[in-house]
């Protein structure tokens, strides 16, 4: 990262009920003077109309990031509600694009910290903020990413990704599976609501029944799915079927001479593990997958279990590794005069929506789909 784009400074101002605003601490200490502070102070502790939003400061040399937090409690608080915000100081030519999604993530954290613990709030922990503020600030300038255990409920995870990486979307039909082995994950050092789905990310269940069974909302979950993938613990793949199409990508070649990818896929698809499979007979699958060929037709012609493959795990590593990739199924809706009884269908019938994506929206099996759109003329398949 350029010196240019890096963090000059990290500030956390709050609104004192008898001194007003100021900054309570920031690092490097001195950095925003306090001619400079009273002369944005109005844009850091603002009304609270304007909490929960980013606010950019461009003045006086300075570029200045920050997410206004108003907490609001009758008990709790002198003048019935606690407004502060911790901000990011930049050069006033840096892109800071990137480091939106942090700044109000760090607010989110605070928040949480403060309504679950009062650690704002409470002046014994408050100490505490600088020692945080300078390991973001060396984190974040040094590695691009810190995490900061706070208590044993919290710690704090940050990550700046770059100006051209694609947004990352997690939809209701994924299916997350951790990228390492499950058992080394540690569910304390993460949120609460992470460590609720935890259970439930076995590599098999979508998104959408990790919500239901662990009862939780199903936004709460994507963005907990969303902020394991963008910390590369937990990668998406598609839903398991054996009516499924796959085939092979070019990575295949690859596959065919990499002894330690062949040995770690022996392991991995082994159904015993005194008794491994051949690698020909793994190779052997992965090449029949191919378009017109369903995960159900290999099994029959081929039997997986008595070649001591299991196929789910098969089928798991080789999209995991980008050996093979699913072909998937888009309904298209054709101009007829017939199947107007299932307007309400029709909607996802536009050539952008998957079978896995319409089956977890309506709650509708594979079978149930292909079979309502087997009796519709109006309706063709496309296949990519």
């Amino acid at each position: 990262m350029s010196d240019a784009g890096k963090i000059k400074c990290i500030f956390f101002a709050e609104f004192h009920p008898e001194k007003g605003h100021q900054i309570f601490f920031q690092v490097p200490e001195e950095y925003i003077t306090k001619d400079v502070f009273e002369a944005v102070h109005v844009y850091i502790i603002t009304k609270p109309q304007l909490a929960n939003r980013l606010i950019t400061i461009n003045a006086l040399g300075y570029k200045i990031i920050g997410c206004p937090v108003c907490i609001s409690d009758d008990t709790k608080y002198t003048r019935n509600f606690l407004m502060f915000n911790l901000c990011f100081v930049f050069s006033e030519e840096a892109r800071i694009n990137q480091y939106a999604p942090v700044i109000k993530k760090v607010a989110h954290y605070l928040t949480t910290l403060e309504v679950e613990d009062e650690f704002l709030s409470n002046e014994k922990t408050k100490e505490r903020l600088p020692d945080i503020l300078k390991e973001i600030l060396q984190g974040l300038n040094d590695k691009g990413f810190c995490s900061i255990p706070i208590n044993e409920a919290n710690t704090i995870h940050l990550k700046v990704t770059s100006d051209s990486e694609v947004p990352i979307v997690v939809s209701g039909n994924d299916v997350p599976i951790f990228c390492g082995q499950k058992d080394k994950f540690v569910p304390s050092e993460w949120d609460l609501t992470t460590q609720q789905i935890f259970p439930y990310i076995n590599g098999f269940n979508h998104v959408a029944r990790i919500a239901a069974e662990a009862d939780v909302e199903l936004n709460l979950v994507k963005i907990c799915i969303r902020n394991l993938v963008f910390f590369e613990e937990i990668q998406l793949l598609p839903v398991f079927q054996y009516s499924n199409v796959y085939t092979t990508t070019p990575k295949i070649t690859d596959f065919s001479s990499n002894e330690a990818l062949q040995q770690e896929c022996i392991s991995y698809v082994s159904k015993h593990d005194k008794s491994l499979p051949s690698l020909r007979d793994v190779f052997t699958l992965y090449c029949n997958l191919t378009q017109g060929t369903t995960l159900k037709d290999l099994c029959e012609r081929y039997n997986p279990s008595s070649l001591k493959i299991d196929e789910r795990r098969l089928i798991q590593f080789g999209l995991m590794n980008d050996i093979i990739r699913k072909l998937n199924k888009y309904p298209i809706k054709l101009p007829s005069q017939y199947g107007q009884h299932n307007s309400k269908l029709y909607k996802h019938f536009t050539g952008t929506h998957t079978f896995d994506e319409i089956c977890t929206e309506i709650g509708i099996s594979h079978n149930e789909l292909d079979e309502k759109i087997e009796n519709d003329p109006s309706v063709v398949i496309c296949w990519k």
